[in-house]
């Protein structure tokens, strides 16, 4: 059946895809970003673009209005819009922890608040949030993205049961290992933020030892299955993972104890 689907984080990485693997499946599409001209390529392939900026509140207000005068509702929200921003919590500044939430958790918020209330009134709808391997397992570096993505996956958890009565679903997504540009980003911030501190050489380290793991990683169309699989489920699971490591670095993190996770961790920087 033909849904209404939008998208936010668009642009580019796992959101692009998305965006363009539902099209083709005969979905009507939102591709939404805060650069529409990166939208381009997909506004070619069927997909409607629409701006949106998840930390402007009258932004995101005149996105889903838009949608919902054009085509009556939504049936499908995918909160994609995000971005890893890695540090030591010594380091990072309060203004880019805040901002690393900003966008991570309460846009993702926010645009769930505006979209229920017209998925309540039509009794049905999904709620699908792209959180992380990293929402449930945390590295050195990646406190203020795993604190978001933990975030992510403790409000889900509350959000389903909430809307559960109105006959929609709350999905949670965790890719491991992903081909994009967020490690890219995370890791020039990592570089910026510990260079010339104490934590310089565990910080290089680091780094290398995932710049090893880059061409391991999974094409994003792995993830868009698992969100076409959860947006055609009659009866979605709650979570869905899949890419590089994700199953095993789960099951670790379910019967490892803390220390033991953490001596793992540590055990693959390079000596």
């Amino acid at each position: 059946m033909k849904k209404v689907i939008l998208i936010t984080g668009a642009s580019s990485g796992m959101g692009k895809v998305f965006a363009q693997d539902l099209a083709k499946e005969g979905h009507i599409v939102y591709g939404a970003a805060r650069r529409v001209d990166l939208l381009e390529e997909l506004a070619k392939k069927g997909v409607k673009t629409i701006a949106l900026d998840v930390t402007n509140d009258e932004s995101m207000r005149s996105c889903v209005q838009t949608i919902l005068d054009k085509e009556g509702r939504i049936d499908v929200l995918v909160n994609n819009a995000g971005y890893g921003s890695y540090g030591t919590i010594e380091d990072v500044s309060m203004e880019e922890a805040k901002r690393q939430l900003e966008v991570n958790v309460f846009g993702l918020a926010r645009m769930t608040q505006l979209v229920l209330p017209s998925m309540r009134k039509q009794k049905s709808g999904k709620i699908i949030n792209i959180s992380s391997i990293g929402g449930k397992i945390a590295t050195p570096f990646g406190a203020w993205y795993h604190a978001s993505k933990f975030a992510v996956e403790g409000m889900s958890d509350s959000l389903r049961t909430e809307v559960k009565p109105f006959g929609i679903d709350v999905i949670v997504i965790e890719p491991g290992g992903v081909k994009s540009e967020w490690a890219t980003i995370a890791y020039e911030n990592l570089t910026k933020t510990t260079e010339n501190t104490a934590y310089s050489q565990m910080a290089n380290k680091f780094k290398r030892a995932f710049e090893t793991t880059v061409s391991k990683n999974a094409e994003p169309e792995v993830i868009s299955r698992l969100v076409s699989k959860a947006i055609s489920a009659q009866k979605p699971k709650t979570r869905y993972s899949g890419g590089y490591m994700a199953k095993p670095a789960l099951f670790f993190r379910r019967w490892l104890g803390d220390r033991t996770m953490d001596k793992l961790l540590l055990s693959q920087l390079p000596k």
